[in-house]
């Protein structure tokens, strides 16, 4: 038969040695930090740390781990006081609660304000894209094409026409429509152009005006991700970047 009651504070209290100084480790607060919590907690802690006695140096320094318990300034001097009466010295405290730390320094005691710790999402993986979609004729103008994969062209992309790809693109001709490459987020997608006449790229969820020099280059171009916005390289030279 299991019991609902719960673990009593001073089982839960904790205090741990190191070299110079004790760790005194407070429990979780009750649910919204009830006020009948900290009586318990002040009548266990009492209790625990009489029974210890005798197992430190005196005078040793205490820092106090409080986490997320809200701690005003007469709960802290309380605990001071529980300290001092076995000649030990509060003289650190850490929380992730903004009030306990200005009660703290109130105080004059130091503080280390650890920032919560989130839950930790891990996203789940990117799905697998799509087999390549192969192309050989020109995309005409007011035609749109979405691949949830790599889209491989063999033609021209006519001023009107539109390429949305989850990956990359590649298009052996000129493009004078529009072309998206990482259309679901994919920063790490490129798009590569024989001959680019377009005044706009997009990449994931950036996009790039491109003047008319920057696309008359002669040359294979590559537009893929960096740190300042998307760039564009040659094709030689986007090897020897990558």
């Amino acid at each position: 038969m299991t019991s609902d009651n719960p673990i009593p504070p001073i089982v839960q209290i904790q205090l741990q040695s190191t070299l110079d100084k004790l760790l005194l480790i407070l429990p979780p607060p009750s649910k919204a930090d009830l006020p009948s919590d900290w009586p318990i907690l002040e009548h266990a802690l009492k209790t625990f740390i009489k029974a210890k006695e005798g197992s430190w140096q005196p005078e040793v320094p205490v820092h106090l781990i409080v986490e997320d318990r809200l701690l005003d300034v007469r709960q802290l001097q309380a605990i001071a006081e529980i300290l001092e009466a076995v000649h030990l010295n509060l003289r650190w405290l850490q929380t992730t609660r903004r009030q306990t730390a200005i009660a703290a320094v109130t105080l004059g005691y130091s503080v280390d304000q650890a920032p919560r710790i989130p839950t930790l999402l891990i996203p789940d993986p990117p799905p697998p894209l799509a087999p390549p979609l192969y192309l050989t004729s020109p995309v005409r103008s007011g035609t749109e094409i979405r691949h949830p994969g790599n889209i491989i062209l063999v033609g021209d992309v006519n001023p009107g026409g539109n390429l949305i790809a989850n990956g990359d693109i590649l298009i052996w001709g000129t493009l004078r429509g529009t072309a998206h490459a990482g259309a679901e987020g994919n920063e790490d997608a490129i798009i590569m152009i024989l001959k680019l006449g377009a005044s706009q790229l997009r990449i994931a969820d950036l996009v790039a005006r491109v003047s008319p020099e920057a696309a008359d280059q002669g040359e294979p171009e590559v537009a893929y991700i960096t740190p300042d916005g998307i760039r564009l390289a040659s094709a030689r030279s986007f090897k020897k970047i990558k």
